[in-house]
């Protein structure tokens, strides 16, 4: 069989010794890869490439479709993307999935009560707060857009229930917050429900990410594939982590539609770099996810049963196992991985060829059904240290008699023209104009009142109110009474 070519980044920190160490591990077992060495990570960046990657590795991932990567370093500084997060957007790899499951000789709360635990996090990889979109609009008051599409929302859903199947689970729960995030989560929520009718052999469920993590800790055996959008699904994936022993124990594959990135999830640890101490087992594991993922399934079997023989036979390096004196180095660590590989669980039996991404003209737009939408109205962000009332007498002196100031919030508390004293205020407030006619009113004439407005008020932003197929598609403030739309 032909070899297949991989792009890899050893990374910063810890990353190149370990991936030395896995590296020696495929070789002996005669994995058919080959390697086109790429540079990423904190270096790079302290040469002038902002985005952590040379040219040369962006056109070298791009062919191979593959990058298998070290822990990488996130410099420090206003303003700095994470390089790992980068990659991942970068390339749409828009399903993050972390498997955790007990490693025997591994001790954990659980290992030694004798519960196992076999779980797996596909967590949304693109958007939510990860997007990093944030501005000052006072000095004050700091805002960070939280985007969640539709169309990423399916994308990762279908990944876990494909991975539900390949995993032999029953079913996929879906972790959310749908209670306070009505919108954004709601729509993660009923695009989960829509997904599942095309897989009716699976069970599903939904539970709210706080009480998923309150149950995780006392029976954490309940739960098969959870998925969630990406900043819950990244807080609750490292608690699973702990679970079964540390993010040292914690495979991840980062999957897209065209490129893939596997990679170990803990840090770059350069307190004990170059020392021989590191754990390479995490990206071992992330290793042979990479394997199942290609079509070498049998090399990746083979490995992950070697490292587990080799854990269960008491060889660990220093940040695990019951007694620190007999811990090994990270080579000797993967010389006794290699003595335990079984190569008759290796045969050449036609495994089935990666397919290179095919190269792309453009961009691909990701949108739903066509539905009717609506302008009906506009929330305006003001700057001022006045009192409500005030703000309200002036925007009502200089209104349009088809438009009219709904309420007025101060994060996202109303503050008129209903409210409480007892409500604490920062200078940031948001006055809400909707239509109060059932006439079209066009987008640009809500611009213009802003615009009018603006020589009255500090005005810091805007953002359209709008309606879908006659339904509210933005969030009421808390305190604010229920109006049908007209």
């Amino acid at each position: 069989m032909e070899n297949i070519k991989i792009s890899v980044a050893k990374g910063d920190g810890i990353g190149p010794e370990i991936m030395d160490a896995v590296l020696k591990v495929f070789k002996a077992a005669k994995v058919p890869l080959d390697y086109e060495f790429v540079e990423m990570g904190k270096s790079v960046y302290d040469r002038g490439y902002t985005t952590g990657m040379t040219e040369e590795a962006k056109s070298s991932v791009e062919s191979t479709g593959i990058l298998f990567k070290g822990p990488m370093e996130t410099p420090k500084g206003g303003g700095v993307k994470s390089i790992n997060v980068t990659a991942r957007k970068t390339w749409n790899t828009h399903s993050n999935i972390r498997k955790f499951q007990t490693i025997k000789g591994v001790d954990t709360v659980f290992s030694k009560a004798g519960i196992p635990i076999n779980l797996t996090i596909v967590r949304e990889n693109v958007e939510d707060t990860y997007g990093g979109i944030e501005h000052y609009m006072t000095k004050d008051v700091a805002v960070s857009r939280r985007i969640i599409s539709r169309p990423g929302s399916q994308q990762v859903i279908r990944s876990a229930f494909e991975t539900a199947i390949k995993e032999g689970y029953s079913t996929v729960t879906c972790g959310h917050k749908a209670n306070i995030m009505k919108l954004t989560d709601g729509m993660f929520l009923d695009t989960f429900y829509e997904i599942a009718k095309e897989y009716p052999q699976i069970k599903v469920e939904d539970i709210i990410v706080d009480a998923l993590c309150m149950k995780l800790v006392y029976t954490p055996q309940s739960f098969e594939c959870i998925v969630l959008t990406n900043l819950q699904g990244d807080i609750v994936s490292d608690l699973c982590a702990g679970l079964v022993g540390g993010l040292g124990f914690a495979p991840s594959a980062n999957l897209g539609d065209h490129i893939k990135i596997f990679e170990a999830v803990h840090g770059t640890a350069p307190d004990i770099a170059f020392q021989n101490l590191a754990n390479p087992t995490s990206l071992l594991l992330s290793g042979v996810l990479m394997l199942n993922q290609i079509g070498l399934e049998q090399y990746g079997a083979a490995i992950r049963n070697a490292v587990l023989t080799t854990i269960d036979k008491g060889f660990y390096t220093g940040d695990f196992g019951s007694d620190r004196t007999k811990s090994v180095g990270t080579n000797e660590f993967s010389d006794a991985i290699i003595q335990e590989l079984d190569f008759s669980r290796i045969t050449d039996s036609n495994p089935a060829k990666y397919q290179k991404p095919i190269p792309l003209q453009q961009n691909k737009m990701m949108v739903s059904s066509v539905e009717v939408i609506e302008t009906v109205g506009i929330d305006i962000f003001i700057e001022t240290e006045t009192q409500a009332d005030k703000i309200a007498e002036i925007v009502q002196a200089n209104l349009d008699r088809d438009m009219e100031v709904t309420t007025i919030t101060n994060r996202g508390t109303q503050v008129w023209p209903e409210g409480s004293v007892f409500t604490n205020l920062v200078d940031t407030y948001i006055v809400r104009i909707e239509k109060n006619t059932t006439a079209e009113i066009k987008k640009k004439k809500f611009m213009e009142q802003a615009i009018r407005l603006y020589d009255h008020l500090n005005i810091s932003s805007i953002e359209m109110l709008i309606s879908i197929n006659g339904k509210r598609k933005y969030s009421l403030a808390q305190g604010q009474k229920v109006v049908a739309i007209s």
